[in-house]
């Protein structure tokens, strides 16, 4: 009797460990559970990847799935160094990867190999091109360009010199996104009678290669062959008012273009050395890139009405959730600190103190 209770009681705990086990098995999947989702962003030289994409997605991922897990890489703008971190954390279980492609090209790999693991990828920011990605979350890039080019056209009439010429800096050849801002800048120009004079690809949108191409831009044109600059960003803006400044032009006689709207892009403007930049608010973006990702890794569907759009990305219609960005000049700075990207006690200090009073922030 005693081994019959024993053999009963030893079935029944195996059961219950069984069971048990069975139960933790299922974290990665269900609309309850948690799971290992994957951000990975291209490069930490532009300040908003670090102060704000990352924490802005790590914060929203928390407020839907307090149980998810979220394992996070940035590439340095190494496209090899990316597609790792990808192979990485799929060895680690991820079961979404949001990707905010190095290359667009090369990019496709990382997809590949995903899909082969049936993980699904979000392409964030810079779409992917020429693969099976599942969800595209960005702006409407080549309005960006177009923003760019109608303001800097309102720039160079302020100053007199309706048509240019005009010197433009654009992005990184490798990103998709600085493709669609240079073609919605070009086009805009070209359509105000705009004459540009140079024109740079900048590798890896790195300042110090836009100032040595602004250099040789001033070099070549000469301190008054030119009446204004399209940079792409506000870290290639920065560099081109830099480059002007060692040459001896007044850059404020020059109006410049960026994007991004960072603390340092948004001083300039409020000084004049920076006739504008574009506002891509981070949060809407982020918020749905995590919204997107957190779905599929319950196995949920996508709320319903995120999606606006269809992106073709050489191979497919890709469901697209696109937001429109806000030109900013001297006016409305104080839009982007009211929309939270940007602190007051850090776009207005020292001596920039004056200058927000002066803009009314």
């Amino acid at each position: 009797m005693l081994r019959k209770n024993l053999a009963a009681g030893g079935a029944a705990a195996m059961l219950l460990t069984l069971v048990l086990l069975a139960a933790g098995c299922g974290g990665g999947g269900g609309g309850g559970g948690g799971g290992t989702i994957a951000l990975l962003l291209p490069e930490n030289h532009t300040p908003r990847y670090e102060a704000a994409d990352r924490p802005d997605f790590q914060a929203k991922v928390k407020s839907l799935c307090s149980d998810c897990k979220i394992l996070y890489s940035n590439a340095a703008q190494d496209a090899a160094k990316q597609q790792n971190q990808a192979d990485a954390a799929l060895a680690q279980g991820a079961k979404v990867l949001v990707v905010d492609a190095v290359d667009a090209g090369s990019a496709a790999s990382i997809v590949s190999k995903a899909k082969a693991q049936k993980v699904p990828v979000v392409s964030y920011d810079r779409l992917i091109t020429n693969s099976d990605v599942d969800y595209y979350v960005s702006y409407d890039n080549t309005r960006v360009g177009t923003l760019q080019g109608n303001t800097l056209i309102k720039g160079l009439k302020a100053v007199g010199k309706p048509t240019g010429p005009v010197v433009m800096t654009a992005g990184d050849p490798a990103d998709n996104n600085a493709k669609l801002f240079k073609s919605g800048a070009t086009a805009a120009l070209k359509a105000g009678g705009v004459t540009i004079a140079k024109t740079y690809d900048t590798p890896g949108w790195l300042a110090n290669k836009a100032q040595d191409e602004m250099q040789q831009a001033i070099t070549a044109l000469g301190n008054s062959g030119f009446a204004g600059v399209l940079a792409s960003n506000d870290d290639l803006g920065g560099a081109d008012i830099a480059a002007m400044k060692s040459a001896g032009i007044k850059p404020s006689t020059r109006p410049t273009t960026g994007q991004d709207a960072t603390v340092a892009g948004l001083q300039r403007i409020l000084t004049g050395d920076q006739y504008m930049t574009v506002w891509k608010a981070i949060k809407p973006e982020s918020g749905a890139a995590a919204q997107i990702a957190v779905a599929l890794v319950k196995g949920d569907s996508v709320p319903s009405g995120l999606v606006n759009q269809q992106i073709d990305n050489g191979q497919k219609k890709v469901p697209s959730v696109i937001l429109n960005p806000v030109a900013i000049l001297k006016n409305n700075v104080n839009t982007v600190v009211k929309g939270g990207d940007v602190k007051r006690s850090d776009l207005c200090k020292g001596s920039f103190a004056s200058a927000c009073s002066s803009a009314g922030i």
